[in-house]
């Protein structure tokens, strides 16, 4: 899938995360209406499906991630956009382990250009450079 499209698919992915935040709708139809919307169809269409629902099946883990690494800063404090950006890329770090890290953080960094606040690529970045690091000190710990 080209890079592009992952980004447009990240962008889905984020945008559906943060109206749930907000209405209560149902999680398909918010996303199938965005993928419409972004005219996302096929392999990007099922990448922004599996970051939407591989983030709300993991929400308690992904909160408490960011609650031990953002420890300034409480989880539902954080601006929306910050929390689903960490969100979606602790998702493709921790839990998917199909995106190699540091694109998973770059990319998360160019969503919080995008999306976030004039303070939000540095944040997203210092959280999610933190956990890359305690991760991988714990896997050496375990071999």
């Amino acid at each position: 899938m080209p890079t592009g499209l992952r980004h447009l698919a990240r962008i889905a992915a984020l945008q559906t995360l943060f109206e749930l935040e907000y209405a209560a709708n149902s999680p398909n139809s918010v996303l199938e209406r965005t993928l419409s919307m972004k005219a996302l169809t096929g392999v990007g269409a099922s990448f922004a499906r599996e970051l939407v629902h591989g983030v709300l099946e993991n929400q308690d883990r992904l909160n408490s991630t960011i609650k031990h690494y953002a420890t300034a800063f409480p989880v539902d404090q954080l601006a929306g956009m910050d929390r689903n950006i960490l969100k979606i890329a602790l998702y493709e770090i921790l839990l998917a382990d199909k995106t190699p890290a540091k694109v998973a953080i770059n990319e998360a960094v160019d969503l919080a250009k995008e999306f976030g606040s004039e303070t939000s690529p540095k944040f997203i970045n210092g959280v999610l450079g933190t956990v890359l690091l305690k991760e991988r000190e714990q896997r050496k710990q375990i071999d």
